[in-house]
């Protein structure tokens, strides 16, 4: 079951304890003390932090793929991690599971770091991969009770939190029907109830909805955001702007391992030297646009066939001197319209390419 199984037999372990011998104040002894050094812990803020990374690398056959990630998500955040494929997040996401130990830096889950407190880290978070880890023979209520079994749940709650996480992603009136006669996107629904039983205080999502149908994902947004009402915490990857924009509280932009900015989606817009973007289309495809380019408050101008794109910092200023400037191109306007600038726009600035390249 990939990763799933590694958290659940994480959890069914028990976490190992250290016991140190008390010193009385007044032994005498002739050895030398040796001090205990506390492994370092992160230095939290008042709100408490449900993830915290310091300068996290991971490598691949000599080529790093997290390249000196720091982060900090505070409890009862939906933070999103914005990239395209291969971008990296798979990989952090991993990472901070434990299933992968990172090559250098350091992760904590609610102050319990991911190599050193391996078992209780397991303990706190659970993970809906990418690939589905469900048994397809199994009705729906089979495929939670088993993993809540895994998990180590007492049998006396198993049922309350089975219904409980039908309910989440609503699937409760097909709970009794086999997994194999799902649909695509009721068992990413499923998959995301799955880690739901063990009730955990940090939820991974590794892009819950790729290939999911519009009814799904609605289904999915909603049980995300129950989630978050509860005091959950969700780290969400997606290479998908809408859902970025529309879900999370702050969004990470990753690009080749890296972090390249880090905000609320205010604060990642004002990366942008722009916040408007004039759309133009025209009769024919311009031959040059070194006019439009001149024009007071314009920062970058776009073409692609007979469509412009212009960044300005003020529409309304810039506009009619784009007008005029046109013109004298001899160049007939068919469509005009303004738009603020989009995130999709700022990590085309901040990375130099397409969001989906």
């Amino acid at each position: 079951m990939g990763m799933g199984a590694d958290v659940a037999s994480g959890r069914a372990a028990a976490a190992d304890r250290i016991v140190l011998p008390s010193r009385e104040p007044d032994m005498k002894t002739s050895l030398r003390p040796v001090p205990f050094t506390e492994p370092p812990r992160p230095q939290l803020r008042a709100v408490s932090s449900a993830v915290v990374l310091r300068d996290l690398r991971r490598e691949y056959a000599g080529r790093e793929v997290v390249r000196g990630v720091s982060l900090e998500i505070p409890a009862g955040e939906i933070f999103g991690l914005l990239g395209p494929n291969g971008a990296g997040k798979t990989t952090l996401l991993s990472m901070i599971s434990t299933r992968l130990r990172p090559t250098s830096g350091d992760a904590w889950v609610h102050g319990k770091h991911v190599t050193r407190d391996v078992d209780a880290v397991r303990r706190l978070l659970n993970v809906a991969p990418q690939e589905e880890a469900l048994y397809p023979s199994l009705t729906a209520a089979e495929n939670l009770s088993f993993l809540a079994e895994l998990y180590g749940v007492p049998r006396s709650e198993r049922a309350r939190r089975v219904a409980e996480a039908l309910e989440a992603v609503e699937l409760t009136g097909r709970k009794d029907d086999r997994v194999s006669t799902y649909s695509g996107g009721m068992r990413r629904r499923l998959n995301l109830g799955c880690t739901l039983v063990s009730q955990p205080r940090l939820v991974l999502l590794d892009e819950p909805t790729v290939a999911v149908d519009p009814q799904s994902r609605a289904h999915i947004f909603d049980a995300v955001r129950k989630l978050r009402a509860r005091g959950t915490t969700i780290l969400y990857t997606t290479h998908y702007l809408e859902e970025a924009e529309n879900l999370c509280d702050r969004i990470a932009i990753m690009d080749e391992g890296q972090v390249v900015a880090c905000g609320s989606l205010p604060e990642l817009l004002a990366h942008s030297r722009a916040t408007e973007v004039i759309e133009l289309r025209l009769l024919a495809p311009p031959a040059t646009v070194a006019p439009v380019e001149a024009v007071e408050g314009v920062q970058k101008v776009e073409t692609v066939g007979n469509e412009i794109r212009i960044f300005t910092t003020r529409a309304q200023h810039a506009l009619p001197r784009v007008y005029r400037a046109l013109s004298g191109l001899g160049h007939g306007i068919l469509r005009t319209r303004v738009t603020p600038v989009t995130l999709d726009d700022v990590f085309l600035e901040l990375t130099g390419k397409e969001l989906r390249d």
